[in-house]
């Protein structure tokens, strides 16, 4: 076991445990409004133990923070892109020379002074 895989263990065993024991804590259900004007009769609301309002804002976290860092690495996809294209690009033009070469080596060269 690697030292890194150690202390991936040794942070998200309690932290997994502490989820856990949240989770077990609140499990009382509350109503989760999204009308501010209304509260004793909200236009959309929905009826949830709070955990799973907790794990929900964290897996929204997690996938905003995905898309998030998909976009601010577009420059660099966009980078590695553009040098696979001139990789390829220098790669034909590299064997295409090396076929002219090789073919201008082939011809004999005839002494015409016989």
């Amino acid at each position: 076991m690697t030292f890194r895989s150690l202390l991936n263990w040794a942070i998200g065993l309690p932290i997994a445990a502490a989820a856990v024991g949240f989770a077990v804590a609140n499990r009382q259900w509350i109503t989760v409004s999204l009308d501010p004007i209304h509260r004793d009769q909200p236009f959309a609301s929905i009826q949830m133990p709070l955990w799973v309002l907790f794990f929900c804002g964290i897996f929204v976290g997690i996938f905003v923070g995905w898309v998030a860092a998909w976009f601010a690495q577009g420059k660099w996809r966009k980078a590695a892109k553009e040098a696979r294209i001139e990789l390829v690009r220098v790669h034909t033009e590299h064997e295409r020379m090396k076929r002219e070469h090789q073919s201008q080596a082939v011809v004999p060269v005839q002494d015409g002074s016989a």
